[in-house]
C-alpha cells in the first residue's frame, strides 16, 4: 500500500481527499505547501536553533535524554518558526479534524543525521522505534492530527517517515511481525506535509544517505490536552503577544490556567481562559 499524494496547488479537492486518507488508512501527503526557498531558509534557521540548544542545555543533557536530533521549543531561539505553526494547509487541516480551538501540542525540528553503512541497522532512538504521538484509545474519537513539514525530501534513504497504514484508532498495539510486513516509508518531496492522526503507528527510519535529513513536526491536539511544552509559560508573553491572535490562540494564550481568585474573576475580555475555546 502506498501513501496518497495531492497537491495542495494543483488539486482542488486536495483537502477533501486528505481528510478521507486520514480517516480511513491514517495519513496523507499534501505536496506543494512550502516553496523550495522558504526550505533553505528554514533549514538555515534549524541548524542556528540546534547550536544555540546545545549552546544553552549542554551535550550531556541531550545526550543522556536518548533522542536524535530533536529541537524543542525552537520558537524561543527563532520566533520567526512560530509563523510555521498557522500556514494557511496547516489550519485547513486542522479546523476540520481538531477544530477551530486547537492548541499547538508541540512543534519539534528534526535534524535526523546520517548512519555509517557498516553501522548495525537497529533502531536506537525513541523516534525510530515504532510509537504513537497520542498513546490513547478515545473510542474513535478524534483528539489530535499531527502535519510534519519535509524541508528535504523524505525517502527511505534518508530515514523518511514509516509508517504502519490503518493502524490508527486502535485500542492494542500491533504485533512487531504486523508492523514490519505493513510497513511503508513516506516518500515525498521538499516543502510538503504528512498528515496523520497521531494515533497511528509510525516510526523515523535510518538514514543512509550520507546527509542530514530535516524536518519539523507538529501536532495539534483539542485545547483540553496538555502540551508538551507550555508554550506561554516557555516564550513568555512578549514572545506571545508579538504573534498574530491565530497563533496566540494556537500556542494556548487562550487556555492558560488561573493561578489565583484575582484572575478568575477578571472582566470577560481579561480572563485567561476564554469562552468558546472547546
Amino acid at each position: 500500500m502506498s501513501v496518497i499524494k495531492v497537491n495542495c496547488r494543483e488539486d482542488g479537492d486536495w483537502l477533501e481527499v486528505t481528510l478521507g486518507a486520514v480517516r480511513h488508512v491514517g495519513c496523507a501527503v499534501v505536496e506543494g505547501v512550502l516553496t523550495p526557498e522558504r526550505c533553505e531558509e528554514i533549514r538555515e534557521k534549524l541548524y542556528a536553533v540546534q547550536q544555540a540548544i546545545r549552546d544553552d542545555i549542554g551535550e550531556e543533557r541531550l545526550a543522556r535524554a536518548g533522542e536524535l536530533g530533536v529541537l524543542r521549543n525552537m520558537g524561543a531561539y527563532d520566533p520567526s518558526l512560530l509563523e510555521l505553526i498557522a500556514l494557511p494547509e496547516i489550519l485547513a487541516v486542522v479546523d476540520a479534524t481538531v477544530s477551530e480551538t486547537a492548541i499547538l501540542h508541540l512543534q519539534n525540528g528534526f535534524i535526523l543525521p546520517s548512519k555509517d553503512p557498516a553501522e548495525s541497522n537497529g533502531r536506537g532512538s525513541f523516534q525510530q522505534s515504532y510509537h504513537r504521538d497520542f498513546p490513547r484509545y478515545l473510542d474513535g474519537y478524534l483528539a489530535s492530527i499531527n502535519t510534519l513539514l519535509t524541508i528535504d525530501a523524505f525517502t527511505p534513504a534518508n530515514g523518511g517517515t514509516l509508517v504502519a497504514p490503518g493502524t490508527h484508532q486502535r485500542p492494542e498495539r500491533p504485533s512487531d511481525a504486523y508492523l514490519k510486513a505493513s510497513e511503508v516509508a513516506v516518500d515525498c518531496a521538499p516543502g510538503s506535509m504528512i498528515v496523520f492522526d497521531s494515533t497511528l503507528w509510525h516510526a523515523a527510519g535510518v538514514n543512509r544517505s550520507g546527509r542530514d535529513r530535516v524536518g519539523i513536526n507538529q501536532q495539534y491536539t483539542r485545547s483540553f490536552f496538555k502540551q508538551q511544552i507550555d508554550y506561554v509559560r516557555a516564550l513568555g508573553d512578549d514572545v506571545v503577544l508579538a504573534q498574530p491572535d491565530r497563533v496566540q490562540q494556537l500556542l494556548g494564550w487562550y487556555t492558560r490556567v488561573v493561578t489565583s481568585l484575582d484572575e478568575y474573576y477578571r472582566p470577560a475580555e481579561e480572563r485567561l481562559y476564554r469562552s468558546g475555546q472547546g
